[in-house]
């Protein structure tokens, strides 16, 4: 199913009240419109009732508010509207988005006054497919930045790098710093295999602070793996032996090829160790 199946009958919850898609109203100074001041939360629900992972989701919504001051409701009232626009809109697995923005300002980077606007809204999530190709963009990210580190609304970036990735028939686009060094996905974090070692970029890097990165990085270090959390040169990538990349719709997708160039090994023994465990959380804790 997609976005179009319910047209203007699906249901999101914006500021407390449960709404149809076409009566859903902001305005049109709101300023996360205007300038992408505002934060979001992207999740999923394997169940189509309960998301998974909400806490470490509700904590990363905290840490990225505060940059932008804006306030964030309590846990109980986001949960509760996750909950409500899953059971509404009906679908399995569902991806769910929770969006702040900082309301209605002047037209401008000067933030208003008003209250913000929050909004939970829910649609099918979409199927994953068992490994992905991706290649590097010629666009750097800034680990000195403003917005390292915040899962901002300002995804511009995001948008024309993942565009250039679909142009060439790859499903994600991977990012280097201003350093040179490997930094993330436009929407995923990344792991490789090189030289027998683990690695993944460090947050020092300018990458996001995933959520599944974390979750895998509590699996490694429960079984027994070691992750090298280092810089890694962009200039190397392509010559890895393996990687993978990890994000909430994801989960832990194996790269088949970099650039065009195809990896020696598509599922590692650390892939499929990580992956097992991983698994495993789905299926027995709803909120790790």
């Amino acid at each position: 199913m997609n976005l179009g199946d319910q047209s203007s009958h699906r249901k999101l919850w914006i500021n407390g009240s449960i709404v149809e898609e076409g009566e859903a109203r902001v305005s049109p100074f709101d300023h996360g419109l205007l300038t992408g001041d505002g934060v979001f939360e992207t999740l999923i629900s394997y169940d189509g009732a309960i998301p998974f992972a909400f806490t470490r989701h509700y904590e990363r919504l905290i840490k990225s508010a505060q940059p932008f001051e804006l306030n964030v409701p309590e846990p109980e009232l986001l949960s509760d509207a996750c909950e409500a626009v899953l059971a509404l809109n009906n679908e399995i697995p569902s991806r769910l988005r929770i969006t702040i923005t900082a309301g209605r300002a002047p037209l401008g980077s000067e933030k208003g006054s008003d209250s913000e606007n929050i909004i939970v809204a829910s649609s099918a999530a979409p199927e994953q497919p068992a490994h992905s190709k991706v290649i590097s963009v010629p666009y750097l990210r800034n680990e000195r930045g403003a917005l390292v580190g915040i899962k901002t609304t300002s995804y511009g970036e995001n948008v024309v790098a993942l565009a250039l990735a679909h142009s060439e028939g790859a499903r994600e686009a991977i990012f280097g710093n201003v350093s040179g060094n490997l930094c993330e996905g436009s929407g995923s974090n990344i792991f490789i295999v090189a030289n027998g070692q683990l690695i993944t970029p460090p947050l020092s890097s300018g990458c996001l602070a995933g959520v599944t990165r974390a979750l895998v990085l509590d699996i490694c270090h429960r079984i027994g793996i070691e992750v090298n959390q280092i810089d890694f040169p962009m200039a190397d990538l392509t010559s890895v032996d393996s990687a993978f990349l990890t994000s909430t719709l994801r989960q832990i997708q194996p790269i088949e090829s970099i650039d065009g160039v195809l990896l020696n090994e598509l599922e590692s023994n650390h892939f499929l160790k990580i992956k097992n465990e991983f698994n495993g959380l789905v299926q027995g804790e709803i909120d790790p």
